[in-house]
């Protein structure tokens, strides 16, 4: 999986459109990024820049824009209706794919180590990366805004996370985090009422309603402050409005953390309570991106209401997320613009080739793609058909007692399938490397050290990678043996092409394993790869073959 971080810096000028640019270009002159948007504001004068990329990158291109903004912003001329202290004001991490919040939360502090010691600004930590938890909100952090850091820089208790306790009085402060990815997403209403939709709006949003007694008057605390009675959803924050271009209500939502609640469910609990009031939801509609796991999820759970096996591909999970939640009720939704992970620019893969050109491209005198790749395809192959054999027997009658197995088996083997094919373009990319790394210069004694040390590790990372082949292969075996074992009886014969397949993938990439180890000069590493090598294939081949015998002692009980 793709390690994707999203980067979204608020900068403290919204109105000239030459320091934005500025600003902008510095992110898309960074290697590894791509720019998603910039949302310049004039009565905020705050522009809001969107970015994605791989960790380093993205880290990267955060510090040449809060240098660039620190040489283009005077904040001391500033004025703006957003709450703001610094030139770059706030720097969130977002993790997208393949990251955890904790390693963005670490992406922060490297960010804010390097802008307070080489910038000498005075950075603040905050959200799911602040050190302390008085911290943790922004609204704290920002209390007092710029005009108020001269003062709060002398009080011990606001020392800055990073640089000098200080008044940088043209940079300003700047909070930098780590946060989940924000979800703009509404939900359209057959009507032109906005009581119903601001209704449903308190009912769902994390802050509820005002509690009223019966006469409808707001119940108050002692303190005057009226009681709440609180929604049903955490994460959530929605109000109720009419759109005049489309001649409907719509409930307009902030999902502030998918992950505790996701779109689908709140989609959902919408329906219900335009029902109840004698609305319809028409469909959805996201305001900017969405993670590509939001999609999946989503497509998982209308699946699942559907008495569905969940062992479906990618796009079909994608294509019943968007008709499920009637994402094109106002626009066609496009995929490529709407999910996150779709939008950074993908490296050539071969995974991409029609089948035509992948087996014209091996038939050249090209050494790659080779067998590694092959052996990879042959196992992703092998986990297609057991799917195949899952979905085939989920929902069936008279196999009842397996449904839930089966569904089990099928998203396994989607999830296995998706590895190998990523392990096609990761071979051929192994052994680039190594060629790669052959062609180093080898004059002086300093370019042979080196040289001889790039090929090593060249070499052993195209060792462990038809190694890690190997190991899948054995779960693709596995696989196969349990839709042999209770699967539908009219496919079993896939689930057998699909035990040879997994044994064929093990085999090539066996021997792929062992025509990389004479290369290698790590005797310690060569005997531990070979060691486990030899284990894992006579293990798939003992399962395989079982597999096999279990294939026809089903075919002839049930002749």
């Amino acid at each position: 999986m793709m390690k994707l971080v999203e980067c979204v810096p608020n900068f403290s000028e919204g109105r000239d459109a030459a320091k934005i640019e500025q600003i902008t270009s510095v992110i898309e002159q960074t290697d590894g990024v791509k720019l998603l948007d910039v949302d310049p504001g004039k009565d905020t004068n705050r522009t809001v820049v969107t970015f994605i990329g791989s960790p380093d990158a993205v880290v990267e291109a955060a510090y040449n824009a809060i240098a660039r903004a620190a040489e283009m912003i005077d904040m001391s001329k500033h004025s703006g209706a957003h709450a703001r202290m610094g030139a770059t004001d706030v720097c969130p991490f977002v993790p997208v794919s393949g990251v955890t919040m904790e390693e963005c939360a670490e992406l922060a502090r490297i960010l804010a180590k390097r802008v307070g010691e080489t910038l000498q600004i005075p950075v603040y930590l905050y959200e799911e990366a602040a050190a302390v938890p008085e911290r943790k909100n922004l609204a704290d952090v920002r209390k007092g805004e710029y005009e108020g850091l001269p003062e709060k820089l002398k009080d011990p208790r606001w020392k800055p996370d990073f640089g000098p306790a200080e008044f940088n009085a043209g940079a300003g402060a700047t909070a930098i985090g780590a946060r989940e990815f924000l979800i703009a997403y509404n939900v359209n209403l057959n009507t032109r009422d906005t009581k119903i939709a601001r209704d449903i709006a308190f009912t769902i949003r994390e802050k509820g309603r005002l509690k009223r007694d019966s006469a409808g008057q707001v119940i108050r605390n002692p303190d005057g402050t009226g009681q709440r009675v609180p929604g049903l959803f955490k994460e959530c924050k929605a109000v109720g409005w009419y759109m005049e271009d489309f001649g409907r209500a719509q409930i307009s939502i902030n999902l502030t953390n998918y992950k505790i609640t996701p779109p689908h469910l709140v989609f959902d609990e919408c329906c219900r309570l335009a029902d109840e009031m004698g609305a319809r939801v028409t469909g959805s509609e996201l305001v900017g991106l969405i993670p590509l796991q939001a999609m999946l999820e989503a497509g998982t759970h209308y699946l699942r209401r559907q008495n569905k096996s969940t062992g479906v591909p990618v796009p079909e999970l994608i294509h019943m997320a968007v008709l499920s939640l009637g994402l094109n009720d106002l626009y066609p939704f496009e995929k490529e613009k709407k999910i996150i992970e779709y939008m950074i620019d993908r490296p050539f893969s071969l995974n991409e080739m029609t089948i035509r050109s992948f087996v014209d491209l091996l038939s050249t005198d090209s050494p790659a793609p080779g067998g590694g790749s092959v052996a990879a395809l042959c196992g992703a192959l092998s986990a297609s058909l057991s799917s195949m054999v899952a979905a085939l027997t989920h929902g069936k009658k008279g196999y009842e007692d397996h449904w839930e197995s089966m569904d089990q088996a099928g998203r396994e083997a989607q999830r296995c399938k998706d590895l190998f094919l990523d392990d096609v373009d990761r071979d051929t990319h192994a052994f680039n490397q190594v060629m790669k790394a052959m062609r180093l210069p080898k004059i002086t004694d300093e370019e042979k050290k080196q040289r001889r040390l790039e090929i090593e590790s060249a070499t052993q990372n195209a060792t462990r990678i038809p190694l890690e082949i190997l190991r899948r292969a054995l779960e693709a075996a596995r696989l196969a043996r349990s839709v042999v074992e209770a699967g539908n009886i009219n496919s079993i014969s896939d689930g057998g092409v699909a035990a040879l397949s997994a044994r064929t993938a093990a085999v090539g990439a066996y021997l792929n394993v062992l025509i990389n180890l004479p290369g290698i000069e790590d005797e310690t590493f060569k005997r531990g790869i070979r060691k486990e090598a030899d284990s894992l294939k006579a293990e798939i081949t003992r399962h395989v073959e079982e597999t096999l015998r279990l294939l026809e002692t089903r075919q002839k009980g049930e002749a």
